[in-house]
């Protein structure tokens, strides 16, 4: 995989949030044109893009934000059960201070609870800026 993809409005607060979480900011651009319009078929487009790179450098995160076309729809706020992709997970090796430090960007768990997969992990999902889907998992032991 090269990459996962993710339109937001506020490009800036999602890149700070991710950065907290342990991303790095590869690079950040526009990307306009009519050539782009080819690839995902909207035609003349103007998109700011950021791509965030995991520790160890094994996958990345492309944030997107157009500017034209203007966006048509909005998935964020659906339930996990809804068709489509999910969410995001990434391992962490303290998920109660990662969780601390993600609060300072407006994170909020899903449920009340991390909660415990047999004596593996630590599970959570909580919703980021723009109420974007995030699991956290910390291994045990």
């Amino acid at each position: 995989m090269d990459n996962v993809g993710i339109v937001v409005e506020d490009l800036t607060a999602v890149i700070d949030f991710f950065a907290e979480l342990g991303l790095e900011l590869e690079g950040r651009t526009m990307v306009e044109g009519a050539w782009a319009g080819r690839v995902t078929g909207l035609g003349d487009q103007s998109v700011e893009i950021a791509t965030m790179r995991t520790p160890g450098g094994d996958g990345r995160l492309e944030l997107s934000r157009f500017i034209s076309p203007a966006v048509v729809a909005d998935h964020r706020r659906a339930p996990v059960n809804s068709l489509g992709y999910l969410r995001v997970m990434f391992e962490v090796d303290d998920i109660d201070d990662t969780l601390s430090r993600l609060g300072t960007h407006g994170a909020q768990l899903v449920s009340n609870d991390v909660v415990r997969y047999e004596n593996v992990y630590r599970l959570c999902y909580l919703r980021g800026p723009e109420g974007l889907l995030i699991g956290l998992a910390q291994a045990i032991g």
